[in-house]
């Protein structure tokens, strides 16, 4: 057979994302073959009047509606990562969006346990592995993929949260949305529609990679960087060690400085600090870390930087939360991560692993280990840490945050009122999956996709939750 030159096969790579293109709605329908990229994936320079170049991220995280992102990419790259998906390895795809198509991209599959339990072949959940089995994945897209300079609506990244665990589909945007309405800088979070390679997957939290997109977004009058998941002490109250916060860098890793990070750490640390209250005033801005607490705790975040998992006294750690070190203003800001437990442990504990033993302020076990039910996940009281102690020394403040967030915003006229309006946005499609996915399947333990009655049941749980807490002291 007479090999295919590479203008040949780049025009037939165009030509079969053209056609999944302009027929992906009708694929969605039918059971046809569905052509794919096997050879390559495009390289499309921008031509600079594309929408994507021209609008800002508030176009992505538009509240009002639902919108679809298709991805294209080679079957044998879609196989390689269903095959093994905590490798976590990018592959290279197509992005198409209204109208306008992003090529090549970088795709891979993201997450940490919760995010493949019960989807992966591998039989023990603590230590996800083996191949795919639901339909959906956490997926990334990595818009600045080799070095593109053009960002996606000023974006660099773009994360699809499957919300396996969350039938309702609400929780991960109700708690954001609430640390947004009490004044938090907060990842955004909306619903998307997803479709790969001309199949629909389904329904996703879109929700925003905290990064330096993020941080020039929410705090445009300051600079500094982002870190992931470090405390600014070690469990035994003394600073970080630098090699510690410069592996958490998400930014300027080239070129780190944690001097600033360290120096904050040190304020809490020091055993002569007179007044820990006046260190918090000093480096953070008092009312957004207690509504952080505040709503952190009324949501049931149990699974943050307020629960510390221990083996022993020496190796507790959190985890679920960036900083932004503000460098110019000399402040530092904490952020919420992975909420899509929220409101779960609000009237009862969902299971004996992520609760956090004690109220607000309390000491359990004079800050010795702390046994729930699972020996293997133990942990330590909040208020033992340096730092959170010090927050917790601001009781009026939080009292009042708290009385405000229960009495103002968690409201059936505020809260309950946006959480039927997500509804009625992201109903079509939950049916829209149930369709696709389940016709003919009558056990529900075997649907593919949350069915209709199953998310219904759920959104009404998720209003319970919201109920109780608003009511408790």
């Amino acid at each position: 057979m007479k090999s295919l030159n590479p203008l040949k096969i780049l025009f037939l790579s165009f030509l079969g994302l053209f056609i999944i293109i302009s027929c992906s709605k009708e694929k969605l329908e039918d059971s046809s073959p569905i052509p794919l990229l096997k050879d390559v994936v495009p390289k499309i320079t921008p031509k600079g009047t594309e929408k994507y170049l021209a609008k800002n991220s508030d176009y992505v995280f538009n509240q009002e509606e639902v919108k679809t992102y298709q991805l294209i990419l080679r079957e044998a790259d879609l196989s390689k990562l269903n095959a093994d998906p905590t490798r976590e390895e990018y592959v290279e795809a197509a992005l198409v969006f209204e109208g306008d198509t992003i090529s090549p991209v970088g795709i891979r599959y993201k997450g940490s346990v919760g995010a493949y339990l019960n989807c992966l072949s591998g039989t023990d959940w603590s230590k996800p592995s083996g191949y795919k089995t639901c339909v959906k994945l956490s997926m990334q897209i990595k818009v600045n993929w080799q070095d593109r300079k053009e960002r996606f609506y000023d974006l660099n990244k773009l994360q699809f949260h499957s919300q396996n665990y969350d039938k309702s589909q609400l929780r991960e945007r109700l708690g954001y949305w609430l640390f947004a309405q009490m004044g938090v800088p907060a990842p955004r979070s909306v619903h998307a529609r997803v479709v790969v390679n001309g199949q629909l997957w389904g329904l996703f939290g879109l929700t925003e990679e905290i990064d330096n997109r993020f941080a020039e977004y929410f705090y445009k009058n300051g600079k500094g960087d982002i870190y992931k998941e470090v405390w600014p002490l070690k469990p035994n109250g003394e600073v970080q060690t630098s090699k510690a916060l410069i592996d958490a860098l998400k930014t300027n890793e080239d070129k780190p400085d944690v001097s600033f990070i360290k120096e904050f750490g040190g304020a809490f640390a020091a055993s002569n600090a007179k007044n820990p209250m006046d260190s918090v005033r000093k480096y953070m801005d008092v009312n957004q870390i207690i509504s952080y607490s505040v709503v952190d705790r009324l949501i049931r975040h149990d699974d943050g930087p307020f629960h510390w998992y221990c083996n022993d006294l020496a190796s507790c750690y959190n985890h679920n939360y960036y900083w932004f070190e503000d460098k110019k203003n000399r402040k530092m800001h904490l952020i919420p991560w992975d909420l899509d437990g929220a409101f779960e442990h609000v009237i009862r504990n969902a299971n004996n692993i992520v609760p956090i033993a004690d109220k607000w302020g309390e000491i359990s076990n004079n800050c010795g280990l702390i046994n729930l039910g699972n020996p293997t996940f133990k942990q330590r009281s909040a208020a033992c840490d340096k730092l959170t102690a010090a927050w917790m020394s601001f009781k009026t403040e939080y009292s009042d945050l708290r009385k405000h967030l229960q009495q103002n915003i968690l409201s059936d006229e505020k809260t309950i009122k946006q959480m039927d309006i997500w509804a009625k946005q992201i109903e079509p499609f939950i049916k829209e999956a149930d369709v696709f996915y389940n016709t003919g399947i009558t056990n529900e333990f075997n649907k593919r996709a949350t069915s209709e009655a199953t998310w219904n049941s759920a959104v009404n749980t998720l209003k319970s939750q919201v109920r109780f807490a608003r009511t408790q002291p």
